[in-house]
């Protein structure tokens, strides 16, 4: 069959590019729980914890650490492993395997919640849990595997020696105002200084050293960044969380003598000392 219009349409060719997906890496700092048997009395210590400061897990990131139940479930019995017939096996893991769920749901209750779990088995997690964690400060890094020398070419030229990157130099922020309930103050880089008071439920972390020069009733971290030389100084000490590269203590486990007085904090070894200042 034959038709009479012999004009050509011309098509136009789209095509459609997909948008590309950004992906970033990003770095939190959290707190971490690790409960210890009996559950009934470490719950009885967080509540009183938590009734002395309310605003300690306020907003933030919190890890639950099962170290300390997978150490009693997995012990085993004192007979030891071959004294359990192999039947009992399954009845055995399914006795010893943590409640992780119900844990989780005890913490939720009290307004903490827990955004992973760390040193736990993948198989005590459930679909409906936070996801298992891994690879927490502090972790030992593993050594680089040694390479074969490579074989050098008669005429190549020795590599030219790379210059190491200048150290930053450390720099303070002051803070003339007090930082009120709420507010909370990141500076990495080197000291803090608040001219006022820092209230409950406010927060500072710094990479050197903080001193304020009013009441301290907050939460205060020092060397963040890996700095144990770091200090914390305040002329009235009330906080609800004091810290020094890693290592914290919360408001009831301090002296109470030292409560409303001026104090300095510093690391000795893996130990936080507080002393009066007067």
């Amino acid at each position: 069959m034959a038709f009479g219009n012999n004009s050509s349409t011309a098509v136009t060719s789209i095509s459609l590019t997909r948008p590309s997906l950004p992906l970033r890496g990003r770095s939190f700092r959290a707190l971490v729980l690790a409960p210890e048997t009996p559950l009934g009395d470490w719950f009885s210590h967080l509540d009183a914890l938590v009734q002395r400061s309310p605003t300690l897990f306020s907003e933030r990131a919190v890890i639950l650490d099962v170290s300390g139940l997978a150490k009693d479930s997995l012990r085993g019995d004192a007979a030891g492993p071959e004294a359990a017939e192999p039947a009992e096996d399954a009845t055995h893991d399914a006795a010893a395997t943590p409640d992780i769920a119900g844990l989780v749901d005890e913490l939720k209750q009290r307004g903490i919640r827990i955004m992973g779990v760390e040193k736990a088995e993948p198989a005590w997690l459930g679909p409906a849990l936070p996801p298992l964690l891994s690879g927490g400060r502090p972790a030992a890094m593993a050594e680089p595997e040694a390479k074969a020398p490579e074989a050098k070419a008669p005429d190549a030229k020795p590599p030219e020696p790379v210059k190491p990157p200048e150290p930053r130099k450390p720099n303070s922020l002051v803070l003339e105002s007090p930082l009120r309930s709420g507010q909370s103050v990141y500076h990495p880089e080197g000291d803090v200084t608040v001219m006022g008071s820092v209230a409950s439920g406010a927060e500072i972390l710094a990479g050197g050293s903080i001193h304020v020069y009013g009441a301290l009733r907050g939460r205060a971290i020092a060397g963040a960044g890996g700095n144990p030389r770091a200090r914390i100084c305040c002329r009235k000490f009330e906080p609800e969380l004091i810290g020094i590269d890693g290592l914290f203590r919360t408001a009831d486990t301090t002296d109470p003598k030292l409560r409303k007085k001026a104090v300095q904090v510093w690391l000795d070894g893996e130990t936080l000392r507080i002393a009066a200042l007067d």
